[in-house]
């Protein structure tokens, strides 16, 4: 193992992503008993979420993150630190191409041209607002991106995913912790709240499931609003939902092609990294292959059912390592920043609704 520098001292996050710049060389070979005691936390806490998700209806990413805090304390045991390592970036990255089971390129173009280009310009100017409100309230590009590329998209996984990209030196995992924390509570109240706009305005299924589809986080809520509100409303809001997914990949691979003109001190530099890291490319190829229909119906549920457990396990693992002295440092600005991109996605979501769709 190479040798540290004795006076300098160690990171307060560690590099669970293996972003673009890491040093894979730095970290050791293990074998499976390295990793077992990490991911048994990591399987437990995240069986234990599922098993309230299920029986209180409550966000299986929710409860992974609750429960993960709660066992913040076992972060201080470095038997644990290799598999929940593994968990955070290696199960992350394997559920982010499995979520491309969940959209095919025909649904996207059954938006229609208006109602597609709505989406994309929602997403993008979402994320612009996040990253102009972070800056204000003192914080760097990085953590505007993580904040509103997260509510522009879908949600937690799309934080996990952006996170991932950004990597270590970009965004902690306070910060990251943080924004999962946010996310979960603003989706969860835009899932109430937002349908009760829809019936206030007497809104057509279509209007109603294009605002429910493009201003909701979370893809479980926006289906649950969608439903909540007609059948009819339901089957939209999904088509718009999963088309925000659709757009994680390509919103991923500007930002890792950005990072690769940077250095991590935000200086100009030449790549020292691919350009697009290969769980994006895997997302594309799962999303085109299921786009033919060739996926047969069991191994789609399959595969929804493994990239949501191993999403829930990497907010499971993240949640244990965060250091919470961070996070009570941090103070309401973090959430700030999440509460103004939410609130742009809502009003551009509602005009587009109202005005260009239908």
């Amino acid at each position: 193992m190479a040798s540290r520098q004795p006076n300098r001292p160690l990171p307060m996050a560690a590099d669970l992503y293996g972003d673009l710049y890491g040093d894979v060389s730095a970290t050791p070979k293990r074998d499976w008993r390295g990793y077992a005691p990490g991911l048994v936390v990591v399987v437990m806490g995240t069986l234990a979420a599922g098993f309230l998700s299920d029986h209180y209806g409550v966000p299986l990413t929710l409860m992974a993150l609750l429960i993960g805090l709660a066992l913040n304390f076992l972060s201080a045991d470095s038997r644990l630190t290799p598999g929940l390592a593994f968990a955070s970036r290696s199960l992350l990255r394997w559920g982010i191409v499995l979520v491309g089971v969940r959209i095919t390129f025909g649904q996207i173009v059954a938006l229609g041209p208006v109602a597609l280009l709505s989406v994309v310009g929602i997403v993008a100017l979402t994320m612009a607002v996040g990253v102009f409100a972070a800056r204000r309230f003192g914080f760097d590009t990085a953590f505007g991106l993580l904040a509103g590329g997260s509510v522009a998209i879908c949600g937690a996984s799309a934080a996990m995913a952006l996170a991932t990209t950004l990597g270590e030196k970009r965004t902690t995992q306070a910060q990251l912790t943080l924004v999962l924390v946010g996310i979960s509570a603003m989706s969860a109240s835009a899932m109430m709240l937002y349908p009760l706009v829809a019936h206030a305005l007497h809104m057509s299924d279509l209007k109603a499931g294009f605002l429910l589809g493009a201003a909701i986080h979370d893809v479980a809520q926006a289906l649950g609003a969608g439903y909540s509100y007609s059948d009819g409303a339901g089957g939209i809001a999904a088509i718009v939902k999963l088309t925000r997914v659709a757009l994680l990949a390509p919103v991923l691979a500007v930002v890792a092609v950005g990072l690769s003109r940077f250095d991590p001190n935000g200086g100009a530099g030449k790549a020292k990294g691919p350009g697009v890291p290969w769980f994006v490319v895997g997302f594309f190829v799962l999303a085109g292959i299921n786009s033919f229909g060739v996926i047969p119906p069991i191994v789609a549920t399959g595969a929804e059912k493994a990239a949501a457990a191993m999403l829930a396990a990497a907010v499971t693992a993240t949640a244990i390592r965060s250091p919470l002295a961070q996070l009570l440092e941090a103070g309401p600005k973090p959430l700030l920043v999440i509460l103004i991109a939410t609130l742009a996605a809502f009003a551009l979501s509602l005009g587009s609704a109202v005005f260009l769709i239908g």
